[in-house]
């Protein structure tokens, strides 16, 4: 594999070049007018141009980034997350004009992408499941019907959704027609598809996901779990490897049962079993996500496996170099997706140019990010701009560092998740790791962030203040 086309773009376009730079592999950006002048453009050896910004009109153009791709001799086109790195369709395709697709087989992509499909698939291999049913509902009287046997509350989700599209918590009987008719609504427009299913709601779960590696030659492991309760919106804002609240022995369990999904599914490459852990730590099956997480930063450095480079490889044939047992958890990691939104807003979307734009920068300190001093922050894409990630020998350590490097991160012109991020890392529910995924629910809001704020501007004004008393006594000295 000599040439790869990354069909993506920001921060994971430059996150994946810059492993292929690393393994001697040429690299092919494709861009759309919005992004002509970003990063992973002028990083890349070659560059095209796919059409406008709406992403309808560029990124999601399978057929054309596969005309690039032959044009240009390209060996392997890698998908990285989010746009066409699920669509099973895209997958063949590339495989089907003689190129690789840096990513699972086009099976594992559609059995794991509709959440009863990837319920059916993994029954006969013992995987823990939120107790409910496993077929699609639309009928409301059935719906109900299920929902007493099962007991309120329940969770209505879409079966092809994620992101939190398509989900209702249901109290009781009496909401469950609005409900299911909201979240068939919300799953048909936001995936074409609005079947949904019914489980128990778990009432104060974990988000805990594992990531495996599986090659064509049948070995299969896992590297450890991450920690992704801290969310808004159903969607991660804070990650951390490993969970601080994990035994050895539930790690062992759900590793065990992350690599039994993968085997149900014959899946090729890295990938990403999702699970809940309710407050007696059992653990139950949620889905499997077949590309590389966004958060995939923070297993790296715990175990120091560049999870890319394991792509391409896995990709190229090769066999895994390591098993099981030489896997081990070295210190902490943790990550803050810093969006350009506003957490004084409801996390609002916050458009604007990047007047200053400066990252911290040190020892144990990672930035993946697409984004540079100047540059506009486009309203077609995912709003992130940066992953902050910070690593320690304890969990401690890892979020001291990232409250200085939150401190240290200069942004001007919008507004970010960075303050909230601080939010976190102080909070006493987070650092003594008793929190869930309704942590902004129970402890965020906007006066309480904006109490931060004053505090840190008294904070800021008795130093000033102490500074100029001090030179006044110098200069009387004098």
């Amino acid at each position: 594999m000599k040439k790869i086309l990354v069909a993506n773009r920001g921060e994971i376009a430059l996150r994946v070049m810059r492993t292929a730079k690393k393994m001697g592999i040429k690299t092919v950006a494709v861009f759309s007018e919005a992004d002509r002048n970003s990063p992973h453009v002028t990083f890349a050896d070659e560059a095209v141009c796919i059409g406008p910004a709406p992403s309808n009109q560029s990124y999601l153009l399978g057929d054309k980034i596969i005309e690039v791709a032959k044009e240009l001799g390209v060996d392997g086109i890698h998908p990285g997350y989010g746009f066409l790195s699920e669509n099973a369709a895209f997958g063949e395709a590339v495989a089907k004009s003689g190129i690789v697709f840096i990513g699972p087989k086009t099976h594992a992509i559609e059995v794991m992408g509709s959440k009863l499909a990837a319920k059916d698939a993994v029954k006969a291999y013992d995987i823990p499941m939120v107790p409910g049913i496993d077929e699609a509902v639309t009928d409301v009287e059935y719906a109900s019907k299920v929902a007493n046997e099962i007991g309120y509350p329940i969770l209505i989700k879409a079966s092809a959704g994620g992101g939190g599209k398509g989900m209702r918590v249901v109290e009781k009987e009496a909401d469950i027609k609005e409900q299911m008719q909201r979240a068939i609504s919300e799953a048909e427009s936001a995936f074409g598809d609005g079947s949904v299913f019914i489980e128990k709601y778990v009432g104060s779960p974990r988000h805990i996901e594992i990531q495996v590696l599986a090659d064509a030659h049948g070995n299969v492991v896992h590297l450890f779990e991450r920690e992704c309760s801290v969310q808004r919106r159903h969607q991660k804002v804070v990650e951390e490897a490993p969970s601080s609240v994990l035994t050895p022995e539930i790690r062992e369990a759900m590793g065990a049962a992350a690599v039994r999904v993968a085997k149900a599914c014959d899946y090729l490459g890295a990938g990403t079993v999702e699970f809940l852990l309710d407050e007696n730590k059992n653990f139950y099956f949620l889905e499997m996500n077949t590309r590389l997480q966004v958060e995939h930063p923070v297993t790296e450095l715990i175990t120091g496996v560049d999870l890319v480079e394991q792509q391409i490889k896995i990709a190229r044939g090769e066999e895994l170099s390591f098993t099981q047992e030489d896997l081990q958890i070295k210190g902490h990691a943790l990550e803050l997706r810093v969006y350009a939104e506003d957490p004084l807003d409801n996390f609002a979307p916050s458009i604007g140019v990047l007047e200053i734009y400066q990252h911290p920068k040190g020892e144990n300190i990672r930035v993946d990010d697409g984004f540079e001093e100047g540059m506009e922050i486009p309203i077609y894409y995912d709003p992130m701009i940066s992953k902050l990630i910070t690593y320690g020998n304890t969990r401690e350590e890892a979020i001291e560092l990232m409250k200085q490097a939150i401190s240290n991160y200069k942004v001007k012109g919008i507004e970010t998740t960075l303050p909230f991020g601080k939010f976190v890392c102080e909070h006493e529910a987070f650092t003594s790791g008793n929190f869930d995924t309704h942590f902004v629910k129970k402890y965020y809001t906007p006066e309480l962030l904006e109490a931060g704020y004053e505090k840190e501007a008294k904070i800021a004004a008795q130093v000033a203040l102490q500074q100029y008393l001090k030179e006044q006594r110098i200069l009387k000295t004098c």
